[in-house]
């Protein structure tokens, strides 16, 4: 590994699990602003679930929020969040700060290597200039950068960092040589050189943009089988008979990559005087969804002939996807604010989310289940393992007559009363 001396700049979701990786076999710098949560990983506890207490317990990490620590290091990973702002463009904020602190430690002969999700040309346009201010220093002089794109996929504990195949890309072939033997050294699964750093910028937003639409097209084949009264869920498993059909499904799609990635790729093809259509049609729709469902909601209860203005609405997880505590720009929310326009009330329980983290970034207020009334409409909008394990402590929640929403399509008939009304995309 030409004994590199490893840093990772951010320890969330994504920089935790790289610097586990290295700090497994070798002293790592671990560098966050945040220093609530350096003081909890020190005691050995994450609260993002991705690493357990035994895994940090064996790490040679010198978590510190101090950055004078950086100037020890001549390999510096940079993972940090790239949000999209409430116009839904580029939010390199964290992105160009991380690069300031960086480049204020930054010694001759370091390699930096950005993680982050960006759009093609950003590492050398946007950060690079950043680098070189702060430092005096000189790109492919006195310092280098590379690029290998983070593939964490939160609350998954199969595909993980070393299970994964990274690509690397670096702005000199012998800087991208050094840099596919350090990231070799701890991801069993191999590393695919890129030729440049804008190839493999572009490839990480492709990556969750083809996820993103195919998402797209399952959603409105939703809408469009929900008008014609078909199960789409019936559907998609007659059609997944074939050989080469692919199995997406429709759904709620948050989280800071699916719901965002393809922002950037849209904002770099209109800075280059191209407007892309299929991506943006694609964000339209999935940005829509939680809308669809609200609208739904009120269409059943009017069905049913239910009292709109004294109906409880129970919501089981508010978390961007299932198993993960990760509340980063959840699509739940849509369906919480639709519902209150309509004066309605909505009782939340999460039962991976931090409560204090919702009241923060949402101000919405989570409950335990055991404080939960019954219901006239439940609303099963995140399937953690725990609502799926355990059905009918759930089920319990919701009345005699009552309508359970199912986004996922996890419940079946079977799991409700006579009376009870199931609808799912």
């Amino acid at each position: 590994m030409m004994n590199r001396n490893i840093a990772v700049v951010g320890l969330g979701y994504v920089g935790l699990p790289v610097a586990v990786s290295f700090g497994v076999t070798q002293e790592v710098i671990g560098f966050d602003i945040n220093e609530n949560r350096i003081e909890e990983l020190k005691r050995h506890y994450d609260r993002t679930n991705e690493v357990t207490t035994d895994k940090l317990k064996i790490t040679k990490i010198n978590f510190t929020s101090n950055r004078d620590e950086l100037s020890k290091a001549d390999f510096i990973i940079v993972a940090v969040p790239t949000p999209i702002n409430e116009n839904k463009q580029p939010d390199l904020t964290p992105l160009i700060k991380a690069s300031e602190t960086v480049g204020s430690v930054l010694k001759e002969g370091t390699i930096v290597v950005y993680e982050s999700t960006v759009f093609p040309g950003a590492t050398m346009d946007k950060c690079v200039p950043v680098l070189e201010e702060f430092s005096n220093l000189k790109s492919g002089e006195d310092f280098f950068v590379g690029y290998s794109p983070e593939r964490i996929n939160p609350g998954d504990k199969i595909h993980t960092f070393e299970t994964i195949t990274k690509v690397v890309s670096g702005q000199t072939p012998e800087v991208l040589d050094v840099i596919a033997k350090v990231y070799s050294s701890v991801v069993k699964a191999g590393v695919h050189k890129a030729p440049t750093i804008e190839v493999a910028e572009a490839a990480k937003v492709i990556e969750n943009t083809q996820r993103d639409v195919n998402i797209a097209l399952m959603n409105e084949l939703a809408l469009i089988f929900d008008k014609a009264g078909i199960n789409t869920k019936d559907v998609l498993e007659a059609a997944g008979t074939k050989w080469n059909f692919l199995k997406f499904s429709p759904g709620l799609v948050g989280g800071h990559c699916i719901g965002v990635d393809p922002y950037y790729l849209t904002h770099k093809a209109q800075e280059l005087g191209y407007h892309p259509e299929i991506i943006l049609s694609g964000r339209r729709i999935n940005d829509g969804m939680g809308a669809f469902i609200a609208s739904t909601v009120i269409k059943e209860m009017l069905k049913k002939g239910l009292n709109m203005n004294n109906s409880n609405i129970n919501i089981l997880g508010l978390t961007f996807k299932e198993n993960t505590p990760d509340l980063r720009n959840t699509r739940v929310i849509d369906i919480i604010k639709e519902l209150e326009e309509y004066q309605l009330k909505v009782n939340i329980n999460d039962i991976l989310a931090d409560k204090n983290e919702a009241k923060n970034f949402y101000n919405l207020d989570l409950i335990d289940i055991e404080e939960m009334e019954m219901s006239e409409v439940l609303i099963l909008a995140v399937p953690h393992e725990d609502y799926v394990i355990d059905k009918k402590k759930y089920l319990e929640k919701l009345n005699e007559n009552g309508i359970l929403i199912d986004i996922k399509g996890i419940f079946s008939k079977e799991d409700i009363k006579e009376n009870q009304t199931l609808w799912s995309l």
